[in-house]
């Protein structure tokens, strides 16, 4: 199967432009200012059903036979392509049988019912869209039906590059010229259709894939040369946490795009906290990968004009307090430790007066199971107010307990216990 060009995007955006929301490219001041460059941000978090997943969906389900639709169709998502393909069939009276992980965030799983109303069934099988993914296909097969491939696709690809039509057009109407454009990675169907489009309009614009640290499925494609699975994966940026690429994303990736970087998922949920206290943007995690980005390439954007696809704001409101934990701890802000404390009257307010800085506050203090008389293990979580308190507070801490553990050394263990 060959690439898809740009005359596939321009086809797929006339059909689209009417049942697609018309997203804006907004300037974007904080982050101009931060970053000391043009940053602008094209928001896909406003489009339809909060993610540009829309635009694949409803083209390739329109690409199918009429009679093929008549039987229905099977998708598998980690939520947003399953709310376009919902969405689609709700619009044009057509049945889908919805494959999403047992792990997607309810808001994710509720959202997919609210678009898709009766023209949607959701099963919830597998705990990875890979597993999912694979129960998906194998019912559309037995039953007969056509299964709206997520990413790898090449009518998802075309209708995914209808963004960077609108994109491009809003920046040379404003007089911009992109530098580069950042964009997430997870199965590869937005950076195909992006790339394929953008670098046919612009071939200086550099193009800049982002992937979350604890899935860089297509970083490892690229070092072997071709899509293969990874053994693990951190699943909490669910809209980008793909154990493989696909073939034809790879190949479009390949071909167009310019540096792949991994972005660790504290710094995600920093940029997730940032744009809604700054800009009063919700983004879910792979919806602010763009953004995070900014912060691994501040030195080359210097002076540049960058654009931030904003990909997606479906974020469950419950996953706040993870998200605000995790920003503390990328930041260096919230340490968890295991340390032996003497079985003795006054020990804690020794450990209080002594060990903790003035600004130091414990949000965790859980005895585990006492070794001996002499001292037990407690769990003890310690929010700083800066991160020039934390060397200090390691150091009294040694003093209290030479043999104390740092968890976020020890990720089986902070699992575990935290």
């Amino acid at each position: 199967m060959g690439l898809v060009t740009r005359n596939d995007v321009d086809n797929a955006y006339q059909l689209l432009k009417s049942a697609v929301t018309h997203t804006p490219l907004q300037y974007d001041r904080y982050l101009s200012e931060k970053y000391q460059a043009t940053i602008l941000l094209k928001r896909e978090d406003l489009q339809k059903v909060r993610s540009f997943k829309l635009r694949g969906a409803y083209y390739a389900i329109m690409q199918r036979p009429k009679e093929e639709l008549e039987n229905g169709v099977v998708c598998a998502s980690a939520g947003n392509h399953a709310q376009g393909v919902a969405y689609t069939c709700r619009e044009i009276d057509a049945q889908a049988v919805i494959f999403m992980p047992s792990t997607t965030p309810q808001q994710k799983v509720s959202q997919v019912s609210f678009f898709g109303g009766d023209n949607a069934t959701i099963q919830l099988v597998g705990d990875t869209f890979d597993a999912s993914a694979a129960a998906a296909k194998a019912y559309a097969e037995e039953h007969g039906m056509a299964f709206i491939d997520p990413f790898d696709d090449s009518a998802i690809i075309a209708g995914q590059g209808t963004l960077a039509v609108e994109m491009m057009a809003d920046a040379q109407k404003e007089s911009y010229q992109p530098d580069y454009v950042f964009a997430a990675i997870g199965g590869g169907g937005l950076i195909s259709g992006v790339s394929t489009y953008v670098k046919d309009v612009s071939p200086i614009t550099q193009i800049i894939g982002v992937e979350p640290k604890g899935a860089p499925s297509m970083q490892k494609a690229f070092d072997y040369g071709s899509p293969v699975p990874l053994e693990n994966i951190d699943k909490f940026v669910d809209g980008a946490a793909v154990k493989e690429v696909g073939q034809l994303t790879y190949q479009h990736a390949k071909e167009h795009v310019d540096r792949l970087l991994a972005v660790d998922e504290g710094l995600v949920c920093t940029t997730i906290l940032e744009l809604y206290t700054k800009q009063a943007i919700v983004a879910e995690p792979a919806g602010a990968l763009s953004v995070s980005a900014l912060e691994a390439m501040k030195e080359d954007i210097k002076g540049k004009t960058v654009i931030c696809i904003i990909s997606g704001g479906n974020n469950d409101i419950n996953r706040m307090a993870e998200i605000e934990e995790r920003s503390l701890i990328y930041q260096g802000l919230m340490n968890y430790f295991v340390i032996n404390f003497p079985q003795r009257p006054g020990a804690l307010k020794e450990f209080v007066s002594e060990v903790l800085g003035p600004d130091d506050d414990i949000t965790r203090f859980e005895y585990t199971k006492k070794i001996n008389r002499g001292s037990g293990p407690v769990v003890l979580g310690v929010l700083s107010k800066t991160r020039e308190d934390v060397p200090s507070l390691f150091e009294r801490i040694a003093e209290f307990d030479p043999t104390y553990i740092d968890l976020s050394e020890n990720q089986s263990l902070f699992t575990l216990l935290v």
